[in-house]
């Protein structure tokens, strides 16, 4: 674990707060619709760490995720909090946050006439598809592991934050694994999007086995769906490609 001091890089994001009580109907209806779709799709799709963490975590159908609720589940499993923020952050604020076991996310929910696509990530994005694998010691930790790395160099080296911006975007936004019952989805972009979910695990794609060179040498685009996925064959890859790209940048 890379241990460093972490300069605050935005106005304070842990004081925004969730307004639960301004949900409206509609809003509750939206999140209803969504959890029941990707929940009746994600099932033999999804890798059984996030399936398993839906419910560790609380989620249900028939409620808006209360932030109230939720971090004091995080807390005890893993260690992790949501702090609320307005929108994107940017990257060095990010790593920032997930070295600190905070999560950012919105509080905003899509709407009806926009299930299918969003200019940027809504709370059933931030919250949905990133919350259960924060249940996972294994993958709670490298997060934060990824975040304080991150942080670490970009301070002295600012150029190498790209680096680790790939390795969370191949991993924990559009990663996959090879489960022992098949091919899994384990990346949040992935598990909140219907869409996404069919067609990464389709015959259009790029599939490949992960690698750190793999995921060094590939730019992303933000507004499409993937061309090239990286394949985990499990999760103990991860560590081992920080570790790996850590060793590297101390070359």
């Amino acid at each position: 674990m890379v241990s460093t001091h972490i300069s605050p890089v935005v106005e304070s994001p842990q004081l925004l707060t969730q307004h639960y009580s301004r949900y409206t109907a509609a809003d509750q209806h939206v999140w209803q619709l969504l959890f029941d779709r990707q929940m009746e799709l994600l099932p033999g799709r999804a890798s059984d760490a996030f399936l398993e963490g839906v419910w560790r975590v609380g989620f249900r159908r028939d409620a808006i995720p209360d932030f109230r609720e939720v971090n004091p589940r995080l807390r005890e499993l893993t260690g992790w909090e949501l702090v609320v923020v307005p929108g994107i952050v940017d990257d060095a604020t990010f790593f920032g946050l997930l070295a600190q076991k905070k999560f950012p996310a919105t509080t905003w929910l899509r709407r009806l006439e926009q299930l299918d696509y969003l200019e940027e990530p809504d709370m059933f994005h931030d919250v949905f598809g990133h919350v259960p694998l924060l249940t996972d010691a294994g993958f709670a930790t490298f997060l934060q592991e990824l975040g304080q790395a991150a942080v670490h160099h970009f301070q002295r080296w600012p150029g190498t934050l790209e680096l680790f911006t790939r390795l969370y975007w191949f991993t924990a936004e559009f990663g996959l694994i090879q489960e022992p019952a098949g091919l899994r989805i384990y990346g949040a972009g992935l598990l909140s999007s219907h869409g996404e979910v069919q067609f990464s695990l389709g015959s259009s794609p790029t599939r490949l086995p992960f690698s750190l060179d793999g995921v060094l040498d590939t730019a992303f685009e933000k507004d499409k769906f993937q061309d090239l996925y990286f394949v985990l064959n499990d999760m103990q890859q991860l560590p081992d490609s920080l570790q790996e790209l850590l060793q590297r940048l101390l070359e």
